[in-house]
């Protein structure tokens, strides 16, 4: 999956696969997770947010099953 870079402390990119509603985001730490049947809207939110780890933090982490990919 194609991820964008973000400009954040914990949060390296973000891809998104609107036919399967997958968030793939990589962390600084090299680490790469998939988030499951995550909404668009999710996603934009992530995206637009003036903070991306606190939206991710807040919306994401511990809402939707996800798995570590590397």
């Amino acid at each position: 999956m194609k991820r964008k870079p973000v400009v954040s402390s914990n949060l390296k990119s973000v891809g998104y696969d609107l036919n399967t509603r997958i968030l793939e985001i990589e962390f600084h730490n090299g680490s790469v997770y998939q988030y499951y049947e995550v909404p668009s809207n999710v996603y934009e939110g992530l995206m637009k947010a003036p903070s991306h780890g606190k939206f991710f933090h807040a919306y994401i982490r511990n809402v939707y099953r996800y798995r570590r990919i590397k």
